[in-house]
């Protein structure tokens, strides 16, 4: 009953930028938090950022300055802007929603962890 599209990725050389975006359809009633993760080859999937729906933010490390996740509650969408792309950024990147209540068709319900598909993103030397 609801749909992640992601779109963004690809493929850049070290130093530029990319914006991911992420954006959440059905009947949807609520997103409390909202963030990107992503999967290097051969390591586990880690926090990139996160946003509250009130707006507060968070960065792993190696991300920040860098950076720069932001969202439009009106249409369920998450912004990833990533500029100063380095090698090691290279992963597949995935829209996770934390606590998204949607309506069914006959109920409300709430899953406490969406996942998107995953977008590529390879950054060259």
């Amino acid at each position: 009953q609801v749909q992640l599209v992601e779109s963004g990725g690809g493929l850049v050389q070290a130093g530029g930028s990319l914006r991911l975006s992420c954006a959440a359809s059905g009947r949807i009633l609520s997103i409390n938090t909202m963030g990107w993760y992503r999967q290097a080859p051969g390591k586990q999937r880690e926090l990139v950022a996160a946003i509250t729906r009130g707006g507060s933010t968070t960065y792993t490390d190696s991300v920040k300055c860098r950076f720069t996740i932001s969202r439009d509650n009106a249409k369920n969408t998450v912004y990833l802007q990533m500029n100063s792309l380095k090698p090691e950024d290279t992963g597949v990147y995935y829209c996770n929603l934390d606590r998204i209540t949607y309506y069914t068709g006959s109920t409300y319900a709430t899953n406490n962890d969406y996942w998107g598909p995953g977008t590529q993103v390879t950054v060259s030397s």
